[in-house]
């Protein structure tokens, strides 16, 4: 979250290596038991490096499967330790492979922009 600065009222945001140490934790944490994690990524104005004060994160998680409802699977995850507001897309395995095949511009956008960083190194 913004940080006031001891000399002056000005604000503070989390910067792109800022955000991203902070995201690669958070992976650690919820990667430490077994879960059905297989990737996850983020995407958008961290990611082209072109975030500012007030910019949220967005983050796309890869799962095995979910029986929960496409909009309900993010609320699984606690994304308030975060340094900044955080909105997450999780897809499982299935539909992510779906999305890729559709070739539509969403699609396209993630398969350009999104910085995996877990696992390491995944080209998805």
């Amino acid at each position: 979250m913004p940080v006031r600065s001891l000399n002056s009222s000005v604000m503070g945001w989390p910067n792109r290596d800022q955000v991203e140490a902070a995201l690669r934790r958070w992976v650690g944490q919820i990667t430490q038991p077994p879960t059905s994690l297989q990737a996850v990524g983020y995407f958008g104005s961290y990611a082209r490096n072109e975030a500012g004060v007030g910019s949220d994160l967005d983050l796309v998680i890869i799962v095995d499967h979910s029986d929960a409802p496409p909009y309900m699977r993010s609320h699984r995850w606690n994304l308030h330790h975060l340094p900044v507001p955080t909105e997450a897309i999780v897809y499982t395995q299935a539909e992510w492979q779906h999305l890729q095949q559709s070739q539509s511009r969403f699609a396209q956008t993630l398969a350009t922009e999104t910085i995996w960083v877990f696992p390491e190194g995944v080209d998805e």
